[in-house]
């Protein structure tokens, strides 16, 4: 006698974030992020122009966590694509950062029809054994608030713009990212970011691509962003002076290479190269 399959069970919704009105925009976060983390200041920006579907991952933001869960960027990019479907979103432009990066391209090229164009911001490409590394080390100072605050500040934000902070900035940023809950999904996301791989893929993205990298990222190696820009055909790269988090560091720039390239995906964006 054949034992009958487990029951299918389909994943719960993600929570998101839905502002604007207009033509569709799909944000990925990055691992240990949220949308509130990594978006929350273009929101209002991206809203004006879109309606914005913003999701949080399982562990992240207002997702609840899935303990247990394996997790992977097919999944990721299915369940992103079901809460566009949930806003009624027929095609998106798509913006991936950090992690959501490969989970963007995973987007576009399982699901080709709905991407009309997409932006990658410092984003992860696969095969870095750095990334590796640094991811390995993020997850096991995760106990460890006070010592994972010091690494963040060391990998994630750019030297010349930590250097430029006052003693009194520095001391209160590094206060205030230790006092800060450690996201249930970090560990998990992490570790996807470190081993997720999506080279042998980009050569059958076929929209309108900008690549952001960010010159001075100590957690994703600038050369995992120009991988991606020479990976994807027709793609064009806008370098950021930043560490991994431009929103912090650079965010007028950002901003003006984000809704640049929304107005017009297939214009040369006015900052091509270095700023």
């Amino acid at each position: 006698m054949t034992a009958s399959p487990a029951p299918f069970t389909p994943l719960p919704p993600l929570a998101r974030t839905v502002r604007g009105s207009g033509p569709g925009l799909l944000l990925a976060h990055g691992a240990g992020g949220s949308v509130h983390d990594n978006w929350g200041p273009l929101l209002d920006d991206l809203a004006a122009h879109r309606t914005v579907v913003a999701p949080d991952y399982p562990g992240s933001g207002d997702s609840p966590d899935e303990p247990g869960a394996a997790h992977s960027l097919d999944e990721l990019a299915d369940r992103l694509l079901a809460a566009a479907d949930a806003e009624g979103l027929a095609d998106f432009d798509l913006v991936g950062y950090s992690l959501g990066a490969a989970v963007a391209v995973r987007i576009a090229t399982r699901h080709p029809g709905r991407v009309r164009s997409l932006l990658l911001l410092a984003g992860v490409a696969g095969g870095s054994r750095r990334l590796r590394l640094l991811a390995d080390q993020t997850i096991a100072l995760a106990a460890h608030p006070a010592l994972l605050a010091g690494h963040s500040l060391a990998v994630g934000f750019g030297p010349s713009w930590v250097e430029a902070l006052s003693e009194e900035e520095f001391a209160g940023l590094r206060a205030a990212m230790a006092a800060a809950p450690v996201p249930a999904g970090l560990r998990w996301q992490f570790d996807l970011a470190g081993r997720a791989d999506v080279r042998a893929e980009l050569a059958r993205v076929a929209v309108p691509t900008l690549v952001v990298s960010a010159t001075e990222d100590g957690l994703v190696p600038p050369e995992q962003h120009r991988a991606l820009a020479r990976g994807i055909p027709g793609a064009r790269l806008a370098e950021l002076t930043a560490g991994h988090l431009p929103v912090v560091e650079r965010l007028p720039e950002l901003r003006d290479l984000l809704l640049g390239f929304l107005a017009d995906p297939a214009a040369e964006p006015a900052t091509t190269g270095r700023i």
